[in-house]
């Protein structure tokens, strides 16, 4: 299988030091090294953001796209070659924010990949303005006077629009989060991950000690039922809290929170995807007497 020191580059990341991504980067590297998969059979996609830096720090078949627009791109990539293990990567700001459209639809419409969400609440590489997901009343450069509205709640809207897996973790917790991983690419349809990664330069709130002091694992709770979509929906609104609420006041969870053992995915409604449309190319043809018309 491949080694850890093959799945990433020799490039030195750039991210700030203690950086949440250094740890989310390892678990998911380290995964990939022990799920014996070539480097022929995965392909990953990067949006915009700090996140998206890994693209010069993995060493894959890869795409870095606009903001917001990870997915289209990496739907795209899993509808002509199925045969693919796709990963995608998005920030909160780009995922949720100028991509929350594409996140709706990839959910309903179940497409067979892996996305993973750096969520940091907070715009990190633009200089800390309010992302989709900051804490109401949090103060930032662009909401001097505190975020207006309520976050958004990814994994509650996930799970309201049919999701067949969704799981978050924290970056703090490396040895959970690869299981939540590990979990996310054995599945067939449209996994995610949403994780907490604290931003150590521009968000002083949602630190790693705030969320040791608070997240608990959801499969350590008595009548844990992942497989319950109004439970999991419940749970979900357990992550709003207030920005000064004390550990033992707000409690956040970890883990899985849906699953479905057996999806139907958007590529089992497509027949044609029985002959892949890349493998429609793999013999020259002959289109002289097409031209010839012209």
């Amino acid at each position: 299988m491949p080694e850890v020191s093959e799945v990433t580059r020799a490039l030195k990341p750039t991210w700030c030091p203690g950086c949440g991504n250094f740890n989310m980067q390892k678990a998911l590297s380290e995964v990939l090294s022990e799920s014996g998969m070539r480097f022929e059979e995965y392909v990953m996609v990067w949006g915009i953001g700090c996140h998206g830096n890994g693209a010069d720090f993995y060493r894959s078949q890869g795409f870095h796209g606009l903001h917001g627009r990870a997915l289209p791109v990496a739907t795209g990539i899993a509808l002509t070659n199925p045969q693919l293990k796709v990963i995608v990567e998005m920030g909160d700001g780009d995922g949720y924010g100028i991509g929350g459209n594409h996140f709706i639809h990839s959910v309903r419409r179940n497409v067979n990949m892996t996305a993973i969400f750096h969520n940091n609440q907070i715009y990190g590489l633009t200089t800390g303005q309010a992302s989709p997901t900051s804490d109401q009343f949090m103060k930032t450069p662009s909401t001097p006077g505190g975020v207006v509205e309520e976050p958004v709640n990814p994994v509650g809207v996930a799970v309201a629009q049919g999701a067949t897996f969704v799981a978050r973790g924290f970056a703090g917790d490396v040895p959970h989060l690869k299981e939540l991983y590990e979990q996310a690419l054995a599945h067939e349809g449209f996994a995610i991950v949403d994780v907490f990664q604290p931003c150590v330069t521009w968000n002083k709130i949602n630190t790693f000690k705030w969320y040791r002091e608070r997240a608990y694992k959801l499969e350590e709770t008595p009548d844990y039922d992942p497989t319950s979509r109004t439970k999991a929906f419940e749970l979900s609104m357990s992550t709003f809290h207030d920005l000064t609420c004390a550990p033992e006041e707000c409690r956040i969870p970890i883990g899985v929170f849906y699953r479905e053992e057996k999806s139907f995915t958007y590529q089992d409604g497509l027949p044609q995807l029985d002959r892949p449309l890349w493998q429609h190319a793999q013999q020259p043809r002959d289109i002289r007497s097409i031209l010839e018309k012209f």
